[in-house]
């Protein structure tokens, strides 16, 4: 069994989701430290050929938090004004129309809990895109929550029975492929291809939140995406 574990980013880009399609099981790691200033919280739009930050909003957000301790602030004009930022955004993109309900229904999703709020916004994504992927988030697994970075991500392996683990490709430096090859599991990391598309001028902007991929993809055009990485 393929397993892959990751930290709930918000709508985050392609090879998040490429990671998230290729594995069996998905742990959607809930239970760790909040990072600030990373991209749990936020992502990039692309509005008048720029990249433009959106996010949500919280209440007491801090590093010294779980993510699944943080709540998400009820701020309706914030969410208003999110949705007319996508709005602007995208508009003119060929597949506003059918992927414009889902970001409504994601922003408008009524939950307190960051990590609940986010994991929702994964499935929501990963159900558009036929996904057919397990999860699991991994609160709710039984571990040893004393153990830290490698430690930790080998138990779960081992709790759900995985043979393969898939990380993204820079987790090279945190990840040994003989510790987990002594615990009965092959590393593998999953590294994107160079994708293009089309936007709205020659000048490709990269890097940018699935919903950019989605607003200028047909479905299967994406899901063909999804598959165009290396493992290393």
């Amino acid at each position: 069994m393929k397993l892959g574990i990751m930290q709930p980013y918000f709508l985050p880009y392609i090879g998040y989701w490429q990671l998230m399609n290729a594995v069996d099981h998905y742990v959607i790691y809930d239970d760790v430290n909040f990072i600030k200033g990373g991209w749990i919280n936020r992502n990039r739009l692309l509005l008048q050929n720029e990249p433009k930050f959106f996010n949500i909003q919280m209440d007491g957000a801090s590093p010294n938090k779980l993510i699944n301790e943080i709540r998400v602030s009820q701020n309706r004009k914030a969410v208003e004004k999110t949705l007319r930022m996508f709005e602007a955004a995208y508009k003119k993109a060929p597949q506003y129309t059918n992927v414009m309900p889902m970001i409504e229904k994601i922003f408008s999703y009524q939950e307190e809990n960051l990590a609940v709020y986010l994991a929702n916004s994964i499935y929501e994504v990963a159900g558009f895109l036929e996904m057919d992927t397990v999860f699991h988030t991994s609160s709710d697994l039984k571990k040893d929550n004393s153990l830290r970075g490698q430690d930790k991500v080998i138990a779960i392996c081992k709790e759900l029975k995985a043979s393969e683990y898939y990380n993204a490709v820079g987790g090279q430096k945190l990840y040994d492929r003989d510790e987990f090859k002594e615990n009965g599991v092959e590393l593998k990391f999953l590294s994107t291809n160079e994708i293009r598309y089309s936007q709205y001028n020659d000048e490709f902007v990269s890097g940018m939140s699935i919903v950019d991929v989605l607003m200028f993809n047909e479905k299967a055009t994406v899901k063909e995406m999804l598959k165009d990485f290396t493992l290393i």
